[in-house]
C-alpha cells in the first residue's frame, strides 16, 4: 500500500513539474507583439483587442489631404498604456507604438523608466541618430528604438544640432524619454 501511494505521490510530483505555468505576457513586448497587439493586427480590430480598455482617436488633416491618426489607448483605471499610429494602406494596421506605461517591458526587463546603461547591457546598438533635442538608439535586429533627452547628455553636447554622438558619450544614468517600435 505505501509503494502504491509513493508511486502516486512520485508520478503526481513529476507532472506538476512538467506542466509550466504560462507567464502572463499582458505588459511583454517581443519582436511580434506588444502586450495584445500583434505585428498584424489591423486598425480595425483594436475594439476588440482592447475590450476591456478606452480607445481615442485622434484624427488631424494634412495640408496635402492625408490624414495622420494617433490612437490613444487608455486602461480602464485612466492609465495611458499606449500611443499607437497606423499607416496609411487601404487595409491600415499599426506601423509605429508608443509605449506610455513603465509595465511593458522587453524580455530582458527593459521598460520607460530604465537608463542608458540598461539598454546597452542588454542590447547591441546599431546605430545612433542626433536630432536637435533627442538622441534615438536603434537596436541591432530589432524594431524597439530609444529617445534619450539631450538634456540627459553632458552640456557640452547638448546645444549641438549635427554633433554625431557615440554610446561613451551618454551617461549610464541617461533616462529614456520614449520608448518605440517600429513594425513595417
Amino acid at each position: 500500500m505505501k509503494s502504491i501511494k509513493s508511486i502516486i505521490f512520485l508520478i503526481s510530483c513529476i507532472t506538476l513539474t512538467q506542466c509550466k505555468k504560462e507567464k502572463d505576457t499582458t505588459f511583454l513586448i517581443t519582436s511580434e507583439k506588444v502586450g495584445k497587439l500583434d505585428k498584424k493586427s489591423l486598425t480595425r480590430d483594436l475594439e476588440l483587442i482592447y475590450a476591456e480598455d478606452s480607445i481615442v482617436k485622434d484624427t488631424i488633416q494634412s495640408n496635402f489631404g492625408s490624414s495622420a491618426s494617433k490612437i490613444k489607448i487608455y486602461e480602464k483605471g485612466g492609465a495611458h498604456l499606449l500611443t499607437l499610429t497606423p499607416n496609411l494602406d487601404s487595409i491600415p494596421v499599426i506601423q509605429n507604438v508608443l509605449v506610455n506605461d513603465a509595465r511593458f517591458h522587453t524580455d530582458k526587463g527593459i521598460n520607460i523608466k530604465s537608463t542608458f546603461k540598461d539598454i546597452q547591457e542588454n542590447y547591441e546598438i546599431k546605430k545612433i541618430i542626433t536630432s536637435l533635442n533627442n538622441v534615438v538608439i536603434l537596436l541591432k535586429d530589432s524594431d524597439l528604438y530609444f529617445t534619450i533627452d539631450k538634456a540627459e547628455l553632458p552640456e557640452s553636447l547638448r546645444y549641438k544640432a549635427n554633433t554625431n554622438i557615440e554610446a561613451v558619450q551618454i551617461p549610464d544614468n541617461a533616462k529614456i524619454k520614449y520608448m518605440m517600435i517600429g513594425w513595417d
